[in-house]
């Protein structure tokens, strides 16, 4: 049986920083995931983001390919390996074909969201795969982890897209005070300093997206990008309007569609729908644009390489000074 010990080193194996990339519903496609990898963090995607569903193998296969091709150029630098995010809930109805996919191809890490499903741990488990589960409180972690994930992404106040209300500080100590298991922190994280913060918490990883959304390989429209490079923590709003599920956006889109963002009403829960067709999220997502509170650190568009790099001085810096004052 894999230790959790074993599990998170697989991971590590090839990270350059202990980064995993969110998978970003539109903005994450493949040429970012292969930027991510390459540049040294695990990069990641929604399944959902290939449409029609038929997309979903090319996407995987040209990633692969890709990572493969650098693999060979750069046999002292492999790349990161890739995640696939699978949304959970009963409302997916592509979720099973999506998941015959990810097995057949072996997927090497499998993010899922909304929902703790047995069955599909097992299918990912069936190749040597390993499940992370996102989750907003310590009830939702038990849940994921009794039924066969293997590591967590504790989504705490101020991460992007559907997030929680709760600490990263309270978060992390609650679930470590049981599971000794993988951990990538989620919530405003966009420094390398923030990076390091999430380990000295307690967390094996950061988990970061919205930095992302303003790098060239990203599939956002430039007034997105122009967004988060010009935005900051106090032009983010939490609400469920949009898909039923409390998330961060970003004020200036909400505005842009003719709400006011300071007097939304709620929605219904039960109506969220992230089925094949996804409309109604579909459009939310292109016209109301997500959005974490950490975006202050983000100022100018560029590459996803160069934002790795970034973060990586960063990392080292921060190390180095709190070792000078050790």
């Amino acid at each position: 049986m894999t230790t959790p010990s074993q599990v998170i080193a697989k991971i590590k194996k090839r990270l350059r920083i202990p980064v995993i990339a969110a998978p970003m519903f539109i903005v994450s496609n493949p040429q970012l995931v292969i930027a991510q990898c390459v540049s040294g963090i695990v990069g990641s995607f929604p399944a959902l983001n290939a449409r029609p569903q038929e997309k979903l193998a090319d996407w995987i296969i040209e990633i692969k390919e890709a990572l493969a091709r650098h693999d060979d150029a750069n046999p002292d630098r492999p790349a990161a390996p890739f995640a696939v995010n699978q949304i959970v809930h009963r409302s997916n109805d592509r979720l099973i074909q999506d998941l015959e996919v990810c097995v057949k191809h072996e997927v090497p890490i499998v993010i899922c969201s909304l929902g703790a499903r047995e069955e599909v741990y097992e299918a990912v488990h069936s190749y040597g795969g390993i499940v992370l589960h996102d989750v907003i409180n310590n009830a939702f972690a038990k849940k994921a982890i009794a039924k066969g994930a293997d590591g967590l992404i504790p989504v705490a106040a101020g991460a992007g897209g559907h997030a929680g209300v709760i600490s990263p500080f309270a978060l992390v100590q609650e679930i470590r005070a049981w599971f000794d298991g993988p951990i990538a922190l989620s919530g405003a994280i966009a420094t390398g300093g923030g990076v390091l913060a999430a380990e000295a918490m307690g967390a094996d990883f950061a988990y970061i997206g919205s930095a992302f959304i303003a790098t060239h390989e990203a599939n956002a429209v430039d007034a997105y990008k122009q967004a988060i490079v010009e935005g900051a923590a106090e032009d983010i709003v939490y609400t469920n309007l949009f898909t039923g599920v409390h998330g961060n956006y970003l004020r200036s889109s909400i505005v842009a569609a003719g709400l006011d963002p300071d007097n939304l009403p709620e929605s219904d829960p039960s109506k969220m729908n992230f089925g094949s067709g996804g409309n109604a999220a579909k459009k939310a997502w292109k016209d109301i644009w997500g959005s974490g509170q950490g975006i202050g650190a983000v100022k100018a568009v560029t590459g996803a390489g160069a934002l790795v790099d970034r973060l990586a001085a960063e990392y080292q810096a921060a190390r180095a000074r709190l070792c000078a004052g050790a």
